[in-house]
């Protein structure tokens, strides 16, 4: 079975380490916050994956094509420009609940949030069980 190869794996570095690097300090107030809320809502410990997507628990993937593979099963990263909110496999049903989300942007897998204050984050709680919901549909979704 061909493996895929991911660029983004486990990387066994600190998120306490990671999360106390992240710049300017708004960002990385949001950044905690956001930890605090995947906490509570997944129940699963935080792990790094690359360089700087915090992800909690994860998935083995495998594609009829025969590629196959393990990722977070959600996550985020405080990226330079907004932060990045990983929900697995995209948002194709979830527009219910994004349209009460607050100021955002998607792109596949990904929502792009410019600061916590634009989003409610009980809605981004929801969207987060809705997403590992609809992941263990498809995977398996497993603690870390």
């Amino acid at each position: 079975m061909a493996r895929s190869g991911n660029k983004t794996v486990p990387t066994g570095e600190s998120v306490e380490a990671f999360l106390s690097s992240v710049q300017p300090s708004a960002k990385a107030a949001d950044a905690r916050a956001l930890d605090a809320l995947f906490r509570t809502v997944t129940g699963f410990e935080p792990a790094m994956w690359g360089p700087s997507i915090v992800g909690y628990g994860r998935y083995h993937y495998r594609y009829k094509s025969g590629r196959e593979g393990d990722f977070l099963a959600t996550g985020f990263s405080p990226r330079k420009t907004a932060l990045s909110i990983y929900i697995m496999p995209g948002y194709a049903d979830f527009g219910d609940i994004l349209s009460r989300l607050g100021k955002h942007k998607t792109g596949k897998s990904c929502l792009y949030v410019n600061k916590l204050a634009d989003i409610d984050p009980e809605v981004l709680s929801e969207l987060i069980r809705a997403g590992l919901a609809d992941l263990e549909t498809h995977w398996p979704v497993h603690p870390g």
